[in-house]
């Protein structure tokens, strides 16, 4: 395993509320394009939002603070969040179609 993997994590988190229909995916994109991070972030049949992100620690807790904070037309409820080893396998971030 490379060396920058190694120092890098993986956040998996699902994300309820009104998140969907106000923007809260570009918002996403753009905080963690800003900070760094690599992944995607779609909607969910199920109303919630996923979001799965690679990057610097510090840099994913950030992420996760846009999250809960989301543009001002969401309401977040509840992230539901997991911290896993970095995989490396995403090259940018960006936005997937629902599933």
């Amino acid at each position: 395993m490379p060396d920058q993997i190694k120092t890098q994590k993986r956040l998996h988190a699902l994300v309820e509320g009104r998140v969907q229909g106000v923007g809260f995916r570009f918002h996403v994109r753009d905080a963690a394009t800003q900070l760094g991070c690599t992944g995607w972030v779609r909607n969910r049949w199920n109303g919630e939002v996923e979001v799965l992100a690679e990057g610097e620690q510090g840099a994913l807790e950030q992420l996760l603070a846009e999250i809960h904070r989301g543009p001002r037309a969401a309401f977040v409820t509840h992230v539901h969040v997991q911290w896993l080893e970095a995989t490396g396998e995403f090259t940018g971030f960006s936005v997937r179609a629902t599933d």
